[in-house]
């Protein structure tokens, strides 16, 4: 330990100004890295309306407060470095919200003095063995989800019957996501009946993941834009998955019918493969393209936000 001395010098790690001098520095380039990580996305990008002109670009600090399932005064101060004791279920919801990468999430962290929590495990990786058996099952539909209805990987079936997956930022690619915030998805099924069952079910799944900022998060985003998943999810229904049919009007092929099987699948845990198959004769020949395959037209996904 460094004792003073006549000259006025000091231990640096225990001089109360020095550390204060320390902390405040700190804050401030948290504020500005915070600052410039809104910055750079739009509202269009985590799938907010645009509104009325911006005076500056990016989100808005109440648009990422909200995001984030924080409160605006809260963030103020996270951005002035005045935020006490700040949680790391609550910053890893600001940096979902921002979109930082790993690099930036831990620089974030450590600018606000927190310890980052052990990240959850999610399946985000599928088998060669796997994808060879999506391929396999066309021309049915099939893709693989995790427990919060994730896309984890899909066939060219899959993506000519909902969407083209691979457009789509890996945040987005989500069932329950798509069905509250994209235009289309109302006119592609029985809507009410359709979002009932998997608001139901990420209700039910929800329980093995409570705490969990990676499912928290998510919960938190789909209540900040959709009115709608907000009332379904105050119901606090529940349900399996379970094997149903299904209608949809599909923009090219007209009206099928269809039979939805869920399968889970050992190897990684917590997902399932949904296969789709024709419920009768009518469907089974409006599935069909040229030579019997399906002809892989993809739709681009629709941008909007249904709020």
């Amino acid at each position: 330990m460094t004792t003073a001395t006549a000259a006025g010098t000091s231990d640096r790690s225990t001089d109360p100004s020095l550390a204060a001098a320390g902390r405040q520095a700190a804050g401030g380039e948290l504020g500005a890295f915070l600052r410039s990580r809104r910055a750079r996305l739009s509202a269009a990008e985590v799938g907010l309306a645009p509104g009325p002109r911006r005076r500056t670009p990016g989100l808005r600090r109440e648009e990422v407060a909200q995001l984030s399932g924080v409160g605006l005064t809260w963030y103020t101060w996270l951005e002035q470095g005045r935020a006490p004791n700040a949680s790391a279920q609550v910053l890893d919801a600001v940096a979902r919200t921002l979109r930082l990468d790993a690099a930036e999430t831990d620089h974030l962290f450590r600018l606000a003095g927190a310890t980052r929590s052990e990240p959850p495990t999610v399946p985000t990786t599928v088998s060669p063995t796997l994808r060879a058996v999506l391929a396999a099952l066309e021309p049915s539909p099939a893709y693989i989800v995790s427990d919060r209805f994730d896309v984890l990987a899909w066939n060219p079936a899959a993506v000519d019957l909902i969407t083209n997956f691979e457009a789509l930022p890996p945040e987005d690619r989500n069932i329950v996501w798509l069905a509250f915030t994209r235009t289309w998805f109302r006119s592609l099924v029985d809507w009410d009946r359709e979002v009932d069952w998997h608001v139901a079910q990420l209700r039910a799944n929800s329980a093995g993941h409570v705490g969990e900022p990676y499912w928290d998060g998510f919960i938190q985003r789909l209540l900040a834009v959709s009115p709608d998943f907000s009332a379904k999810w105050a119901a606090r229904l529940v349900a399996g998955p379970a094997e149903r049919r299904k209608s949809l009007m599909h923009p090219r092929r007209g009206m099928l019918h269809l039979n939805t099987t869920p399968m889970l699948l050992p190897e990684l845990p917590g997902t399932r493969m949904m296969v789709f198959t024709p419920a009768d004769d009518a469907t089974a020949e409006r599935l069909r393209g040229p030579h019997g395959r399906w002809s892989g037209t993809r739709r681009d996904p629709d941008p909007s936000v249904v709020t």
